[in-house]
C-alpha cells in the first residue's frame, strides 16, 4: 500500500495554483463566449466574428493544462492488469521504467514545442535533432512575430509589444506567439509533474502514474481496522 503523499514544496504549490486558475479562468472564459454568441445570434441576429477561433485556441489551452493537471492527480487512464500480478518490487520497478520513458517522452515534446513556438517569438531555435545542443543563429529573415491569427483583433492594452516584437508596426489581430505559447508552457508542466511523479514512486508515495487504486486501498484500510477490532 502506498504511502500518504508528502506535502507540495513551494513550487508545487505554485504550479498547483496556477494550473487551477487557468484551468478556471479558461472554462469561465468559454462558457461566457459561448453564451454571449449565442444570444447575438438567435436574439439579435449577428454574434462575435472572432469567437469560434477564440474558443478554439482557449480549448487547446485547456486541453494542455488538463494534460499536466491530470499526472498531478494521477487521472489518467491505464492498464495493470499485467504489472498488478507482479510482487511489490517489480511493480515498483515497472513504474519507476514506466516514469523514465515519460520524462524522456516529455523532454522530447518539451523541444519540439519550443522550436515550433520560438518561429513566432523572434527566438531561436534550438540545435540537435533529438535534444537540444544550443541555439541556432538568428538572421532578420527568422523573424516571425507579425504573424497573426484570422480572426481574434488585437487587445489596445497590448499595444506596448508593437516596439518589441514587431519593430513598431501595428497589429490588426492578435499575434500568434501568444495563443501559441501554451506549447512550451504546456510541456514545460508536464516535464513537471513526470518528474514529480517519478519521485513519488521513487520514494514510495506513489505507486502508479495511472488512475489511482484509491477506492480499493480504502476498503483495505477498512477491513484492516474490523480485524484489529
Amino acid at each position: 500500500m502506498a504511502k500518504t503523499p508528502p506535502p507540495d514544496s513551494a513550487l508545487g504549490r505554485f504550479v498547483n495554483e496556477f494550473e487551477e486558475t487557468c484551468i478556471a479562468l479558461i472554462l469561465g472564459a468559454m462558457t461566457l463566449i459561448t453564451f454571449v454568441n449565442v444570444v447575438l445570434r438567435y436574439g439579435f441576429n449577428t454574434g462575435l466574428i472572432w469567437g469560434l477561433e477564440a474558443t478554439s485556441f482557449l480549448f487547446a489551452w485547456l486541453v494542455l493544462f488538463g494534460v499536466s493537471y491530470c499526472v498531478k492527480v494521477t487521472a489518467h487512464l491505464g492498464v495493470d492488469a499485467v504489472t498488478g500480478a507482479l510482487p511489490p518490487a517489480w511493480q515498483r520497478g515497472m513504474a519507476l521504467a514506466a516514469a523514465a520513458i515519460c520524462i524522456a517522452y516529455a523532454a522530447l515534446l518539451m523541444k519540439g514545442a519550443w522550436d515550433y513556438w520560438a518561429n513566432f517569438a523572434n527566438l531561436p531555435q534550438t540545435t540537435g535533432r533529438w535534444f537540444p545542443t544550443g541555439l541556432e543563429e538568428m538572421g532578420r529573415t527568422s523573424y516571425r512575430a507579425w504573424y497573426e491569427v484570422i480572426d481574434i483583433p488585437f487587445p489596445e492594452w497590448l499595444r506596448w509589444i508593437e516596439p518589441l516584437m514587431n519593430e513598431g508596426e501595428h497589429y490588426e489581430k492578435l499575434p500568434r506567439f501568444i495563443p501559441y505559447a501554451i506549447l512550451p508552457i504546456g510541456v514545460a508542466l508536464l516535464l513537471f509533474r513526470f518528474c514529480q511523479a517519478a519521485w513519488r514512486i521513487w520514494t514510495g508515495h506513489s505507486r502508479s502514474m495511472i488512475v489511482s487504486h484509491e477506492a480499493e486501498d480504502a476498503v483495505e484500510d477498512v477491513a484492516h481496522m474490523n480485524r484489529e477490532g
